[in-house]
């Protein structure tokens, strides 16, 4: 009888422990991909990365189904990656016209000020100096911009 209890309840044991990591969500704090991440207070989320177009000298991103967030989810944003960090920036969008297809074209607006602190090998900590408000937003390097929805 005791025998049976004591191969039970290793049973059950066994079974606790090793089931706990399959229940929890990867909230790792380093990604593990290339790209530009916006760290929310649960977990990271990769963007998309869209182009930028260059026509007649205006420079503007056409909309591609951008991600959506909740303003008091954002808690800051992680670029993980070997990019030109110089020339990094963080930008309102502003609907500029439509494209021949249909598709809506914005254009980089001010820019907001950010800290950028390194927190390891090709790993960047973004924090916007001011209050973040709803509305479409991009960080823009070179000829990549990754665009998201503040709501």
């Amino acid at each position: 009888m005791k025998h049976k209890l004591t191969i039970v309840c290793i049973l059950f044991l066994l079974t606790v422990l090793l089931s706990a990591p399959l229940n929890g969500k990867d909230v790792s704090s380093k990604p593990k991909e290339f790209g530009f991440y916006i760290k929310t207070n649960k977990t990271l989320v990769r963007l998309l990365p869209n182009m930028v177009f260059d026509e007649r000298g205006i420079l503007f991103i056409e909309s591609n189904n951008p991600q959506r967030f909740a303003l008091k989810d954002i808690d800051s944003f992680v670029i993980y990656g070997q990019y030109d960090l110089s020339v990094l920036t963080l930008n309102s969008l502003l609907f500029f016209q439509a494209s021949p297809l249909g598709k809506p074209r914005y254009i980089f607006g001010k820019e907001i000020d950010i800290d950028m602190k390194k927190q390891g090998t090709n790993l960047y900590s973004l924090k916007q100096k001011g209050l973040l408000s709803r509305g479409y937003y991009c960080v823009w390097i070179n000829d990549t911009a990754w665009d998201f929805v503040v709501e």
